[in-house]
């Protein structure tokens, strides 16, 4: 079987790092990407992974492009940590590891909001592709919505990662607060445009497709509650990208 490394990156993540690592213990090499934390991140995590390694973060595609390099295995398996590996994706990995077929694969997510499986709205279908060929994968130039570019054809796993995303709305709060002023970066780079209409269009069609086109609403209240942040996140994206531009660029 071709050896297998598993990184995680993190920032102050005390109370999910455990599990999310322990998940892990599969692979050959385990390795923690830390962010500088200043909680009990590294003490929870130190016996249970091979090597820990501190950069400063700048972005998602950025920190996980320099941790790719740093893997001691050709093939790497990249997890955050509020995702875990459940047992039959290890077993399915191990398989696929003893003859790959493809230089990549991605990998469904089974979506928690508040602990509850999310099985409609625009979660339903979330794929990622996190394993990999250490030398021919590298995440796009983009600071959200990253993903690996691969030159060739890529599998599909049939297991999935379990992802407990946003466990709470503060929590929500501050990713989009963050994750909308590098959203606005990108599309200002990309030559994309914002006015009052496309504010107003783009936040009103997230809400539309989540709640009513992607049937969230039979997700009960977690799930109106997915289709309003959606369209939040897409209101405070295209409003930051008009204030991007009404200032000239920049910051």
């Amino acid at each position: 079987m071709q050896p297998l490394t598993a990184i995680v990156t993190c920032y102050n993540e005390e109370s999910v790092i455990r599990d999310c690592l322990e998940s892990l213990r599969f692979a050959d090499e385990i390795l923690l990407v830390d962010s500088f934390s200043t909680d009990r991140t590294l003490e929870l995590a130190r016996p249970r992974v091979t090597r820990v390694l501190q950069h400063e973060y700048v972005n998602p595609a950025a920190q996980k492009n320099w941790a790719i390099p740093q893997a001691a295995h050709p093939w790497v398996l990249i997890l955050d940590s509020d995702e875990r590996a459940t047992p039959e994706l290890a077993a399915e990995i191990r398989e696929i590891l003893e003859s790959p077929r493809h230089d990549g694969y991605w990998i469904r997510r089974k979506n928690f909001f508040w602990n509850k499986e999310i099985r409609h709205g625009v979660w339903k279908n979330d794929k990622v592709l996190r394993l990999f060929r250490r030398d021919v994968g590298r995440y796009q130039d983009k600071q959200v919505h990253e993903e690996i570019e691969m030159a060739g054809p890529v599998g599909e796993c049939r297991a999935r990662l379990l992802h407990y995303s946003f466990r709470s709305l503060d929590d929500f709060l501050r990713k989009v607060n963050r994750y909308s002023t590098w959203g606005a970066a990108d599309a200002d780079r990309r030559g994309a445009r914002s006015s009052a209409g496309r504010i107003l269009i783009h936040a009103f069609s997230h809400f539309t497709k989540s709640y009513f086109l992607k049937k969230g609403f039979l997700d009960g209240a977690e799930g109106l509650i997915i289709a309003f942040m959606d369209s939040y996140a897409a209101f405070l994206k295209y409003a930051k990208l008009y204030e991007r531009q009404r200032r000239g660029g920049g910051a």
